[in-house]
């Protein structure tokens, strides 16, 4: 399955374990929390005010 805005963070670091590091350099530490298991990159981007297109380009994840 690929991965999009709309997979998970939990998703995404099942099938990208590597992608932890980018997630941290964004600020997001909590990324083993309960919320994560349901939480959307694109969601997780909206909270963090982080740009989502600017996640995603360094994730690797083309929308």
């Amino acid at each position: 399955m690929a991965i999009t805005a709309d997979s998970t963070i939990a998703e995404l670091l099942r099938q990208k374990p590597e992608s932890a590091q980018v997630l941290f350099r964004f600020g997001m530490g909590c990324l083993g929390c309960a919320i994560a298991n349901n939480e959307t990159i694109r969601e997780a981007a909206m909270v963090h005010g982080i740009p989502l297109e600017e996640m995603l380009a360094a994730l690797g994840i083309q929308e």
